[in-house]
């Protein structure tokens, strides 16, 4: 315990107070969706979401899309794609859980990534992430059904299940191209097919296009902003804050998400408390193992996924 004190100091230059507060704000954002949810369908939510970050990113760095290429493109439309599907089953599963068990269950795909790398690059993890994988799933199962008590699984639990397996493609997605395609670039283009994809889900999801509501259009317009400035500042902080310890800080995220949840009415059972500190301790032990494991190439961190 003293080694990881020691590993993780307790004081935080300007770059991780900014990824500290941008936590905070993510996570409050799981209670604004679960809300919208009241006037919109989910994939249309998502899609006026992502349309918005990208209309706004690409306003500002406009100039920069002159030098779009393929590999950009490809790149951008694999992202989006997951983008689209994570953030779509998330907000799916919002209409029937409320946001502190969304944001826990979702912080699951972080011990979920050194899996996925198993079966598709053949990188097997080690010890530290079974353990972390092991305390995540306790978890999971004390956080499912509806009360908390139970170990079954309803609609929206399992929408936000396969959601963290998208959004954990999408940071290998992310290591895969990462140094090879211009950050800007590649950001408008995986928002824009976020947008693009979420708009089409709507048609097998029997969606319409929801009536006119303040709520809906503010709601959309913010969360698509803040996407789109989270996003940058992630980009601009990450130069200086390795991702271990940057994960270590958005490990926090399901809390802020509970504590606003809380704040807002939403009580969730004591057994679905104790598998949200396993989830959060499992993500914990599975980055510990990556930095140790790795220190001269790390895993990509959610910033880098531009996930949020």
């Amino acid at each position: 315990m003293s080694s990881f004190f020691s590993r993780y100091k307790f004081a935080f230059n300007a770059q991780e107070l900014v990824l500290v507060l941008i936590t905070m704000v993510w996570g409050g954002t799981f209670l604004a969706v679960h809300h919208a949810m009241t006037v919109s369908g989910p994939f249309f939510f998502v899609g006026s979401r992502f349309a918005m970050a990208a209309l706004m990113l690409g306003v500002i760095s406009w100039r920069s899309l002159s030098g779009l290429n393929w590999a950009e493109i490809k790149a951008g439309t694999l992202i989006g794609i997951a983008i689209a599907c994570g953030y779509g089953l998330q907000t799916y599963g919002m209409q029937t859980i409320s946001s502190s068990k969304s944001a826990f269950i979702t912080a699951l795909y972080v011990p979920l990534v050194p899996l996925l790398q198993w079966l598709f690059l053949g990188r097997l993890p080690g010890l530290m992430s079974w353990i972390g994988v092991g305390l995540a799933f306790a978890g999971l199962m004390l956080i499912a059904g509806p009360d908390g008590d139970t170990l079954a699984f309803n609609a929206g639990e399992i929408a936000t299940l396969v959601s963290t397996l998208a959004i954990a493609a999408e940071i290998i997605l992310i290591g895969a191209s990462a140094g090879k395609v211009d950050v800007k670039r590649v950001t408008i283009v995986q928002l824009a097919v976020a947008s693009l994809v979420a708009f089409l889900l709507m048609v097998p999801n029997g969606e319409s296009v929801p009536p006119f509501s303040p709520y809906l259009l503010f709601s959309a317009m913010g969360l698509g902003i803040a996407s789109a400035v989270i996003q940058v500042t992630m980009n601009w902080a990450q130069r200086s804050v390795s991702p271990t310890r940057a994960t270590v800080i958005y490990a926090g995220e399901p809390v802020w998400a509970g504590i606003v949840g809380r704040l807002a009415g939403e009580r969730l059972p004591g057994l679905a408390l104790i598998g949200g500190a396993l989830i959060v301790a499992g993500v914990l032990v599975s980055e510990l193992k990556l930095k140790r494991k790795k220190k001269a190439k790390e895993i990509p961190s959610p910033d880098e996924a531009g996930a949020g």
